[in-house]
């Protein structure tokens, strides 16, 4: 159990399989997409293929995340504003069917993203040993508008879960997730502008890009803020999709060092995910609890496309204990959990 990559190769072989399968606290596998092998006529590959790269920022009073992704058939560009004082919450969502006007880079340390559709802009940016991210949704809430350029520092040697997971025979899931990056920068929203301290504000990046079955389905655990000591601790876990043999994506990243966990189950009521969600690692390592206070659902349906997602906000506490046996105990650290449906 617990695979660690440590070593670069490609990600696929001239066969379309995965060349190593396992975890890695860096992104050390190729992606190589031209090596997909799972339809007989190579061109229709594409269609298949579901790419994304989807942010997060924490913030004492919003959370706000924005995401390109290109799903084969279609495009899907979405932002959602969630002001943790109120309650309250809003999203947009923009899916064009057919459309190949999003281009994502095959490295998750190189390349921009940009998307512009002459009303919504969206770019991300990798610059000065970080991501720079700009949003321009005018008509965002009937008008109400959200913008914002936020600055995430990607401190030196800072490690993250990347994953290489297979998906039966020759689909697979190649993902980085990295957490605790500090926040700077501005949003604006009905006008209000919200200055973002790199003190208080943490970043996070899930980088997806794989072939998936067409009925999936994946819980999935984050979190990045400050402990009282001053230290980051970020949180990472995940399950319900492919084969976990090797190494499953569960983790905690304190002050930038990951620390592995072996299996965590996600346990909770899917009839009422308000009420508190248990996770126990395997290993002994870490014990959560986790209490939510608003529930974020986000359903769509269209033609072939449908998602069903309960993204629970809520805090963690409990205790986690790292590889050289230091304990840490948690208190109220701001996160969120989800489950995932999807036909895609």
């Amino acid at each position: 159990m617990q695979h660690e990559i440590t070593e670069s190769s490609n990600l696929l072989d001239s066969a379309g399989r995965l060349v190593q399968c396992g975890w890695a606290r860096q992104p050390l596998l190729t992606y190589n997409p031209e090596n997909l092998a799972f339809y007989r006529l190579r061109a229709l590959q594409f269609l298949r293929l579901k790419e994304w790269d989807y942010y997060a920022v924490f913030t004492p009073r919003y959370f706000v995340a924005m995401a390109v992704a290109n799903l084969g058939y279609a495009d899907n560009v979405f932002a959602y504003l969630l002001d943790f004082e109120q309650p309250w919450m809003h999203e947009e969502s923009l899916l064009i069917p057919l459309a190949r006007g999003v281009s994502l880079p095959h490295d998750s340390q190189l390349g921009d993203v940009h998307f512009d559709n002459g009303t919504v802009h969206m770019e991300f940016r990798v610059e000065d040993g970080g991501r720079r991210l700009v949003i321009n949704w005018p008509n965002f809430h009937t008008g109400a508008g959200l913008t914002a350029d936020i600055q995430l520092r990607l401190p030196p040697r800072h490690e993250s879960v990347v994953m290489a997971t297979p998906i039966g025979e020759r689909r697979f899931y190649y993902n980085r997730k990295l957490n605790c990056l500090p926040a700077s920068g501005w949003l604006r929203y009905a006008g209000q502008t919200y200055s973002l301290d790199p003190t208080q504000c943490l970043g996070g990046l899930d980088w997806g890009r794989g072939v998936w079955e067409y009925r999936s389905f994946w819980n999935w655990a984050s979190a990045s803020a400050y402990l009282p000591d001053g230290r980051s601790l970020g949180l990472n876990l995940g399950e319900g999709f492919g084969d976990l043999t090797a190494a499953s994506e569960n983790a905690f990243i304190l002050d930038g060092c990951v620390h592995k966990l072996d299996q965590v189950p996600f346990v909770y009521n899917p009839s009422d995910y308000m009420q508190p969600w248990c996770f126990v690692s395997s290993d002994g390592a870490l014990d959560l609890t986790f209490t939510p206070f608003y529930e974020r659902v986000a359903r769509s349906n269209v033609l072939i496309i449908s998602s069903e997602v309960h993204q629970m906000f809520g805090h963690y506490s409990g205790r986690l204990r790292t590889a050289g046996g230091e304990q840490i105990e948690v208190r109220d650290l701001l996160g969120f959990a989800e489950e995932h449906h999807a036909r895609w």
